[in-house]
């Protein structure tokens, strides 16, 4: 995963710095790490499985 992502804190993230998540694409998936914690774990989903995710919370 490259390091030099462009990561973005979801709109739906809590304020205070608590409940926060941030996504950043690497072109084919899309990334997803704990703001609150950016040198611990990301899990990367293909686009299209993110693009279903994101689709089914939306309905």
């Amino acid at each position: 995963m490259p390091r030099a992502l462009a990561w973005r804190k979801s709109s739906y993230s809590g304020g205070a710095n608590t409940d926060c998540v941030e996504i950043a694409s690497t072109g084919s998936r899309m990334a997803v790490r704990d703001s609150k914690n950016p040198t611990g774990p990301v899990i990367a989903f293909p686009v299209v499985k993110w693009q279903a995710f994101v689709a089914a919370r939306r309905a």
